[in-house]
């Protein structure tokens, strides 16, 4: 199930043409498991978090800073799997990662596998701005979270009692963790700024009991994150083993990129990309990742700053909102 909105916008820094859209999750969401007072609650979290991205971009700030602004909230709040609240590897911690890209210039940074910054996306971003790297993991990016004078806390700071009851269930069962309350609680955000420029962000504890340090879509530039000014952003969220194999970040922008140009008689033309456009290549994308045995979503916005979601699962936290005034969020897929 998909939904998306159209958005008016012209690509220059004196209108008001942003566009954004924030995930949490996605997976078997389904209204006879969550009381109405667990909706509400994720809806307000869905809702603060979206808001104070749009914030950003409403007063003028850039892409990269509005996804920013929206996962560090996200990735305080326990109800996600991001920061604190992560889930447990196999081995009783909490091992985060997080990716950022920027859509000018394609810059991109991600961290995988630390345990002490309190906010992996503002280390991805760090690690982006830095520009000698793309992608930093365990104590070697924390050394280096560190030295950029990013907030460290101690390991325990990311556990609660939630998600070592889930990977004691893992344990006790011998289940998959796609067996534990399947959901992903992977945070992500895309946003499209007034002067045009695009940018997603992703980040996630991963996998309950995850092992033999395994790394998933999040943090890889390309499966979870991409953004491109010519094409499009996107942060997925999911089962990462097929994610990654579908390269479905990447995938969708490359089929935008090459939507967007039609060659006629040798000569080459700008296309407009319509919502309708957008919205099917990425339900083939995410078709894709279903017939491999994969499931999940991805959020979108294009250059031109429509918000598109897809998802082959029953239910992703989402939200999305345009400088047109709408502001919404939605938890399952017939939403």
């Amino acid at each position: 199930m998909t939904f998306a909105v159209a958005a008016s916008a012209k690509d220059t820094p004196n209108e008001q043409s942003w566009s954004f859209a924030i995930h949490g999750g996605a997976g078997v969401l389904q209204r006879a498991n969550m009381t109405p007072q667990q909706q509400a609650d994720y809806r307000v979290a869905l809702q603060v978090a979206l808001d104070a991205g749009a914030k950003v971009l409403r007063d003028g700030g850039s892409a990269v800073d509005a996804v920013t602004a929206a996962i560090v909230i996200l990735e305080d709040d326990p109800k996600f799997n991001a920061g604190r609240g992560a889930v447990f590897t196999w081995d009783g911690v909490n091992d985060l990662d997080a990716s950022i890209m920027d859509g000018k210039g394609r810059r991109a940074g991600a961290v995988a596998g630390v345990r002490t910054v309190r906010h992996p996306i503002l280390l991805a971003e760090a690690v982006m701005e830095e520009g000698r790297h793309v992608l930093l993991s365990g104590p070697g990016a924390e050394e280096f979270a560190s030295e950029r004078g990013l907030e460290i806390v101690p390991p325990e700071f990311f556990a609660t009692d939630e998600r070592r009851r889930q990977l004691e269930m893992v344990k006790a069962d011998k289940l998959s963790a796609l067996e534990v309350e399947f959901k992903f609680g992977t945070v992500g955000a895309v946003a499209r700024d007034n002067t045009g420029r695009l940018a997603a962000g992703t980040s996630t504890g991963g996998m309950t009991g995850k092992r033999w340090g395994r790394i998933g879509d999040a943090p890889l530039i390309g499966a979870g994150t991409y953004a491109d000014d010519t094409a499009c952003a996107v942060s997925a969220t999911g089962s990462g083993e097929y994610f990654i194999r579908v390269a479905v970040a990447h995938t969708i922008c490359e089929r935008v990129r090459s939507a967007r140009r039609l060659t006629i008689a040798g000569e080459t033309q700008d296309v407009p990309l319509t919502t309708e456009i957008l919205q099917g290549i990425v339900d083939g994308v995410i078709a894709e990742v279903g017939e491999l045995g994969g499931s999940g979503g991805v959020i979108v916005v294009s250059p031109s700053g429509e918000p598109v979601f897809s998802m082959n699962s029953q239910g992703m936290y989402r939200g999305r909102a345009t400088a047109a005034g709408l502001s919404e969020v939605a938890i399952f897929s017939d939403e």
